[in-house]
């Protein structure tokens, strides 16, 4: 654990440098006695796991505000829950939400376990998220370790080894870190510090509250580190993507297994992804017709390269996959990011007005 006179400083600084977040209780209410809410805690970390907190506000906003706590987003339709997600990635995360929130209600009574151990037996909460939720929620003495977290111990305890094997000292180092009082607050202070200050490049130590405990800095590589394994190059995977529609503005939309990429959305129909180009295989009879151009996108794992086909299809069409969606009910912007970039193409070449 952090000596007094270090943990004193990182929670000091904390006090008067939180960062104001809509998902928080600063530090200033937590004083007086004001809880933050599991739910609000747990709706964050989710959206939060590989996305930025930029990103992440406004979906925040328009989560709360239509789904205000855990029973709320459990009766939810899962249609609608997508939707709502899209373009925010990674949709498995949003497909664990329901479960998690269903199970919530189901097997809690609609209360959010309080002890990191339970709520790792919830769906889609890993050990990192029940972590956070203890100590952010219910002040558990959690050890809290996403990247800015491994940031700042690599910094402090000037671990040269490369991550991901460093994960585990990190993770350790961390939890040596984590005081018994106000660990919620501690958390979210080294976050915050690895936020703000010590941030992956040009980190900035004349202000950082431990300065004078930061073994990296002392031997000068801080700004080296973490030091990270050279990663292996992403693959390059091809498919083909068909826009349809009916001359009464209807568009043909297919929705995606719920395992995989982009399970449960919906999207165009469309050929497997895979590393050589696809022969066509269109869903419905017609003229399809390639637009000019192409989409790119990048998942995690590989790069992605679509070529687009257009038809107009006739009224009486019956599609051997997907279904029709009227015009008054289609909305591109609920689409996932990649089948957005499908119909950009499309519409830019005046094919999907």
């Amino acid at each position: 654990m952090l000596q007094d006179n270090e943990s004193a400083a990182l929670l000091d600084w904390y006090d008067v440098n939180a960062r104001v977040l809509p998902w928080r209780i600063g530090p200033a209410d937590r004083a007086r006695g004001v809880r933050p809410d599991p739910y609000t805690v747990w709706l964050s970390e989710i959206m939060l796991q590989q996305t930025t907190v930029a990103a992440v506000r406004d979906y925040f906003h328009r989560f709360t505000a239509r789904w205000p706590d855990v029973a709320a987003l459990a009766a939810a339709a899962d249609e609608d829950v997508m939707a709502e997600w899209a373009g925010l990635g990674y949709y498995a995360r949003a497909r664990n939400l329901l479960k998690c929130a269903r199970a919530v209600v189901a097997g809690h009574g609609g209360r959010f376990p309080d002890t990191r151990n339970a709520l790792l037996t919830l769906p889609g909460i890993g050990p990192y998220t029940a972590a956070a939720i203890a100590a952010i929620a219910f002040d558990e003495a959690a050890t809290v370790v996403d990247g800015n977290v491994e940031r700042v111990t690599a910094r402090l305890f000037a671990i040269e080894t490369p991550l991901p094997a460093a994960k585990p000292e990190l993770t350790a180092l961390a939890a040596r870190l984590t005081p018994d009082n106000r660990p919620g607050d501690h958390a979210q202070a080294m976050m915050d510090l690895g936020a703000t200050i010590c941030t992956p490049r040009n980190p900035a130590c004349g202000i950082c509250p431990l300065r004078t405990f930061c073994k990296g800095l002392a031997s000068g590589i801080h700004a080296d580190l973490p030091r990270k394994s050279p990663k292996a190059a992403k693959p390059t995977r091809y498919g083909i993507a068909y826009l349809g529609r009916r001359a009464d503005g209807a568009v043909l939309l297919e929705r995606r297994p719920e395992r995989g990429l982009l399970g449960g959305m919906l999207g165009w129909p469309g050929t497997d992804w895979a590393g050589t180009a696809p022969e066509p295989g269109p869903p419905a009879k017609g003229n399809w017709c390639p637009v000019p151009g192409e989409v790119r996108h990048t998942f995690t794992h590989f790069h992605l390269i679509l070529s687009v086909h257009t038809a107009m299809l006739p009224g009486g069409t019956n599609p051997e996959r997907g279904h029709f969606v009227r015009h008054e009910d289609f909305r591109p912007a609920d689409l996932p990011t990649v089948m957005r970039k499908v119909y950009d193409l499309a519409f830019a070449h005046g094919t999907a007005d």
